[in-house]
This record gives C-alpha cells, structure tokens and sequence, in this order.
C-alpha cells in the first residue's frame, strides 16, 4: 500500500497519500488565456488551482511544471496583455516554466516586463537572448533535489521563422532543439550525475516536416520524460486510439511524451518510483479540470484578484450582435468557420476595392482570399453572437492586407498548406490533393490557376510576411492595408449581416480536396 496511485481526484477530486520516496510531476500547457470555466464546466483557473492544491496536500514531493502559451486567446489578454495571466500564476506556485510562442506576441520587451515577475525556474536551453530586454532572465537548466535523486530539468524552446514574427522577437538567437536537448541532457546525466532528465518543450508533439517531440525522443540518449506543448495534443494514456505516449529513443529504452491538450481543460500527472527508475515504469494520466469542487475549495487570494478583471470580461461577453445558424468548432482546417473567415476577408476586400474604384482610384479586383485557421481561436456556438466572443475569437492583432503577387507563389503556399491538412480560403478556390496532401492542382473560377499571372489577394499581414509556413506568400507587393485590426473588421462584417436581418450561415462544404482522382 506504500505507493498507491493517484485515482479519485480524477472522479471526485479527492487524494490517496502516496509514499515518500515518490515524485509527482504536474504538468500544464497551451492554456492560452483560459482563466474562466467554460459553458460546460470544463477547464478554469480556480478548479485548476484546487487539483493542484489537492495533491500537493496528499503527496510529499510535487514539482508543478508549464510547458509555454500560458498567454492570448481571451479578452483576458486582449485587454489586459498578461497582466491577469502572470500575477495568477504566480499565486498557482509554479516550479517551473517555459516560454510558448505566443509570449512573444506583445514584443520582447513586454515579455522580460512579465518575466521578470515570475516566481520559480525560468528555463530556456535553446534560445540565446543575449543584447535583447530578456537577456540573465532563462537558465537552460535546473537541477531538483527529491530525497537522495537529482532530477534535471531544461526547456527547449520551438524554432520562431514563419511562426513568430521578426519584429516580436528581435535579436534573440535559436539554436537547433534536438542537438541543445541531447547535449543538455548528456550534461546532466554524464557531468552533473542526475538520475532522471525532463525536457519541459514547446516545439510540438509530431510536426510536419519540423523538429517535434517525437523527433526529439527518437534521437535522444539521455532524455527520460519530456513535457511537451504547442501542437495542443491530447496525449491520453487510457485511450488506445491516443497517439502514443511511449517512444523509443535512439537506445531502444522508452522515453515518456506528454502533453495535456489546451486551453486547461486537463492537468497532467506523472508519477515517478525513486527507488526504481531504472525500468521506466512512470504512472502518467491526466485529470480532467471540471467544476466539481465547491467554491471554498478555490483559492481566495485568486478570486479576490480575479474579481474586477472578471468584471470587465463578463460586460464585453454580454454584448449581442448577431446570431449564428449553426455550431462552428474552431480548428478543423477546412470546416465552416474556416471558410466563412475567408469569405469574410474576401468580401470585405471586395467592399473596398469596390469603394475605391467608385471614388475614382485605379484599384485591381479582388481574385480570392487566403486567411490562417491558427487565427481562429475559439469556436462559434448556434444561437447568440457576442463582441466579446469575437474578439477573443480572433484576439491578434493581426490586420488585413490586399497584396498582388503570382500565381506560383500561391501554388507553393498551397502546397504547403495541403501537406498540413487544409488552410482557409475563399469560396471561389478548390485545393485538391491526394490522400497523403501531395497537391495536384489549385482551382481559381473553376478553373486551373495560372503560375504565371499576377492575383490579387486578401490576407492578414502574419501570411503576407510568409509566416505559418507559407514562406512563398512574402513574395507579394502590397495594395492596401487596414488601419485595423482583423477582429474589428470581423466585428463590423457581422453588424452589417445583423443589421441587415441576415445570420451568420456559412458554406461548410471542404474547399481542400483530398483523395483526388488519378
């Protein structure tokens, strides 16, 4: 009975006292923003925080780690830009951190403002920051006592080229992940005699073509658990259509790879036996985040805190201004809100074209419209549409472009976006491919596109920059850009619908074909 494991919290939220000579790790990540509970109870700062509470009281030794994008995707951070994020996870008593991508989001130096706050490690092995706000801030190790074990941990941080935007993150160096990680982790186990190594990482859990975890976990030696983030993966260990949590490295011995999905929705649990590490035998799970618990089991300093923020974030998300006809999960690449962002852009780029051509301005017509889904960050419910669900919905400030640039460069685009499974685009564009997202063809007005013609195209300015992985759309001259930012114009678009008696009723119809005929 020494060492039982952890069981009910995940049903009722209750703990079985585990031995002493055990270490818990609790693992978060990719919360974006989520500081309050959803519709459906799931997820939560406040239940979040009293799981934690819950098995620190029942376990001797818990290490609470975050593997990155703690920040963006809520009015929380719309309008308060980390301000509610960090001071509330401070009060959580993390361990340790690492960066996502998305802590770049406001610029660097609004990030080492941040950072400079936080409590615990601060861990980054691969990014050099050196001449930048946030140099002396990240350690790319740090090495943890539990009983008669030395645990290392490092961070491991995702490569920023087409992903974040130059300008966010200045002079700041990146260094190839695997081989940092691998010389870390032999560091640690061979110089500074650690029993066990943790590669806390955001760089994904199997990225096409890119650097992942599992990449990570096959070519290591010397890593023994990573925690990972950024690719939102639900890495289940009770479900056997779950991506697996086992990877053999380049030895043939198992590493553990986890990671909890997004938005808070899971904390995850990995319990180690110190006094047998030698077989691997990790316990990992995960416990759902629900509104099980009563309310004083919730944190008061937290809610306390939270109380005006909340305030200003429940006026916004009461707004109305329109309806929709339908559900509209965010996501799925090449689903309704997928489509109608597109359409929307497209339409909205036409209105202006149209606009200017009636003033007297020479201004080319619109020929299609290229949106990201990673911009769509909530999904749309039937039934009311509010302001605040819209700008949480599209929370970057990302502003709408009309670029001319070739045929090619948008076929390549294509390519790339069909290889990922799908991107948004307008009504007017079918992508097709075969079953493994090898392109065949891109179709423009029915017919095929022209690699030799010059399109005009509405898009945001993070893909006109050729970020997301579609570098080739860099290759663009730029029209007209939008004082605003996207969600203001999204704002405005479904007014005018609303104004106008017309819901929200998007064309679900996929515009990326797989499969395509030989």
């Amino acid at each position: 009975m020494r060492r039982l494991f952890l069981s009910l919290i995940i049903a009722i939220g209750t703990v079985i006292i585990g031995a002493a000579d055990d270490l818990v790790i609790l693992t978060t990540n990719d919360t974006h923003s989520n500081i309050d509970s959803g519709k459906n109870g799931i997820g939560g700062i406040l239940p979040r925080k009293a799981i934690i509470d819950s098995v620190r009281s029942a376990e001797k030794n818990v290490i609470l780690v975050d593997a990155g994008d703690m920040v963006q995707g809520t009015l929380y951070f719309k309008y308060f830009n980390g301000d509610v994020e960090f001071p509330l996870f401070n009060m959580m008593d993390y361990d340790i951190r690492i960066l996502g991508n998305h802590e770049f989001d406001n610029g660097i130096e609004e990030l080492a403002r941040h950072w400079k706050g936080v409590k615990g490690a601060r861990l980054s092995a691969n990014y050099d920051f050196k001449g930048t706000p946030a140099e002396g801030l990240f350690e790319p190790y740090i090495i943890k006592r539990v009983g008669k074990r030395k645990i290392g941990f490092m961070g491991i941080n995702i490569d920023p080229e087409s992903l974040i935007q130059t300008d966010k993150y200045g002079a700041m160096k990146y260094r190839d992940a695997i081989k940092t990680a691998n010389k870390t982790a032999e560091y640690l186990k061979k110089k500074k005699n650690c029993d066990l190594v943790v590669a806390v990482t955001h760089i994904g859990y199997n990225e096409l073509d890119k650097i992942s975890d599992v990449k990570l976990a096959e070519q290591s030696r010397y890593i023994d658990i990573i925690i990972g983030g950024h690719s939102h993966t639900f890495v289940d260990p009770k479900n056997k259509n779950s991506v697996p949590c086992w990877i053999n490295n380049a030895n043939d011995k198992p590493v553990l790879v986890t990671q909890t999905g997004k938005y808070g929705k899971n904390v995850g649990y990995i319990k180690i036996d110190l006094d047998d590490l030698d077989d691997h035998d990790y316990k990992y799970d995960l416990i759902p985040v629900t509104d099980r618990f009563p309310e004083n089991k919730y944190d008061k300093r937290m809610l306390k805190f939270m109380k005006p923020y909340k305030a200003v974030v429940d006026s916004i998300n009461s707004n109305i201004i329109g309806k929709s006809l339908v559900d509209m999960p965010n996501g799925l690449k090449t689903g309704a809100y997928d489509n109608w962002t597109a359409d929307m852009a497209f339409d909205m780029a036409k209105s202006i074209a149209s606009t200017k051509m009636e003033a007297g301005e020479k201004f080319p017509e619109i020929d299609m419209a290229i949106m990201n889904v990673g911009g769509i960050r909530q999904p749309m419910s039937k039934g009311d549409i509010t302001e605040g669900q819209i700008l949480s919905t599209f929370p970057f400030s990302n502003k709408l472009n009309i670029v001319n640039i070739k045929g090619n460069d948008i076929i390549e685009a294509m390519r790339t976006a069909a290889r990922k499974g799908g991107e948004a685009i307008s009504r007017n564009v079918r992508v097709v491919a075969d079953s493994k997202g090898e392109l065949k063809n891109v179709i423009i007005n029915g017919e095929a596109m022209n690699p030799d013609k010059l399109y005009t195209v509405a898009t945001i300015d993070y893909l006109a920059e050729g970020n997301d992985d579609l570098r080739s759309l860099a290759n663009n001259t730029v029209v007209w850009k939008s004082p605003e930012e996207i969600s203001a114009m999204v704002l405005k678009y479904i007014k005018n619908l609303n104004s106008l008696g017309m819901p929200v009723n998007p064309d679900p119809t996929p515009r990326f074909i797989f499969n395509a005929l030989p």
